[in-house]
């Protein structure tokens, strides 16, 4: 039976790296961009994030929440370079990417697969880690083997591996849009970055777009009657980004190695990989098609960011260890993220609380951050060692010169007196 889509989405998301000493000139840029605009957070319209986060995170994550009444027209009556300034000083900063007409696309196979870009958000990070994330939903009814094969044929189109892949060419048919480079030169122009010249983001990202899918099945796929046993390796392959088309047997064993599987509602299953985060429901709850899908792209996208902020951090931080002359400036940087982005929970809500674990095991988050820690105590204590060594030195050194003296002093004195 082929299973039918009740609505779906899937956000791609690419990280890339700024300069730090670049960072408020970047954002500076994103306030001149007519397309950009500043996202500023509020509790009564963002509710559910707001109470999502508890309020150290929140306060990280989303600073714009304090800015209410007068702080707030005050803002917005500042000059560009004015609100750089400001919000440059900020953890974290938040713009949506206007889209001068809606973008409707088209995957070329068989009949093709329609699709629109929905919108476009920018996250950055005061550390110069930035996210392009991009919100795509398929036209028309479509099955869920359409959402298997664009999502394995998308989450390549900006990667270098793409001009490889002729057999699975992916053509865009739109005004705005002709050709899928016409995307990949748009994500060059709002990040700024060429991707094949940029060293850092070279060692942090292949390119390739992390996902972050949700899929609402009609009722007939997962039922009473049609357990989940039925659509599991349709799942996996879902969870792994796999075509339609993927044959090969699955080895449950070997996937608990790469996939980590979250089911904790009865008609939902949430599957986490290195490179991906999918959730997969069935209509038969309509909590599954009205509430979760305004959650999981909220409070859980938010949640996913941090994890992969975490992780870019982290790689990053590691690299630069190898310039000694900065050891004490990334002292300082580690101790800021420990304790702002490290140690904190961030939430209260019990699936929070398991989605957040689950995604720093699969990402290898711990293990990261240990190497990291014992990486700098290594290099920390060889530098004392060096530092005590040098000390001892000029200390011996300075005991030599004092001996000599002495004994000229005293020789000198004996020469006096026999005179």
């Amino acid at each position: 039976m082929e299973l039918k889509n009740k609505y779906q989405y899937t956000y791609f998301v690419y990280p890339y790296v700024i300069e730090e000493t670049k960072y408020e000139k970047y954002i500076l840029r994103l306030f001149k961009d007519k397309n950009c605009e500043f996202k500023i957070f509020q509790k009564e319209k963002d509710l559910d994030i707001y109470s999502y986060f508890l309020p150290q995170i929140r306060t990280e994550l989303f600073p714009t929440f304090e800015l209410r009444d007068d702080k707030l027209k005050i803002f917005k009556n500042q000059s560009p370079e004015k609100k750089a300034k400001i919000v440059s000083k900020h953890n974290c900063a938040c713009f949506s990417y206007m889209l001068e007409k809606d973008i409707q696309g088209k995957v070329d196979n068989k009949e093709g697969i329609f699709f629109n870009i929905e919108k476009i958000d920018i996250i950055c990070f005061n550390t110069g880690i930035c996210f392009f994330i991009m919100k795509t939903i398929l036209e028309h009814e479509s099955n869920f083997s359409d959402l298997l094969n664009f999502n394995y044929r998308f989450r390549d189109i900006n990667s270098d591996c793409y001009s490889l892949k002729n057999f699975e060419n992916i053509k865009i048919q739109t005004d705005s849009f002709k050709s899928v480079s016409d995307i990949s030169r748009l994500i060059s122009k709002i990040t700024g970055i060429d991707k094949n010249k940029n060293t850092l983001n070279c060692n942090i990202s292949n390119s390739q777009f992390y996902t972050f899918g949700y899929i609402c099945l009609e009722r007939d796929g997962w039922n009473e009657r049609n357990s989940f046993d039925n659509i599991e390796n349709e799942f996996f392959k879902y969870a792994n980004i796999l075509p339609s088309n993927f044959a090969s047997d699955f080895n449950k064993a070997n996937l608990e190695h790469n996939l980590y599987i979250l089911d904790n509602l009865k008609y939902t299953r949430t599957g986490i990989t290195g490179m991906s985060s999918n959730i997969i429901c069935s209509s038969i709850d309509t909590y599954n098609y009205t509430k979760l899908p305004y959650e999981y792209e909220n409070q859980y996208l938010y949640t996913y960011i941090l994890g992969l902020y975490q992780k870019i951090f982290l790689n990053k931080i590691n690299l630069e260890f190898k310039d000694y002359n900065k050891l004490s400036i990334l002292r300082q940087k580690f101790i800021t993220f420990t304790k702002l982005f490290w140690e904190q929970e961030i939430t209260t809500v019990d699936n929070g609380i398991i989605y957040y674990r689950a995604l720093k095991t699969v990402l290898g988050l711990d293990d990261i951050y240990n190497e990291v820690k014992r990486k700098y105590e290594v290099i920390y204590k060889d530098l004392n060692i060096e530092k005590n060594n040098v000390y001892f030195s000029l200390i011996m050194i300075l005991l030599v010169f004092s001996l000599i003296f002495n004994t000229i002093n005293i020789l000198f004195l004996i020469y006096v007196m026999s005179q």
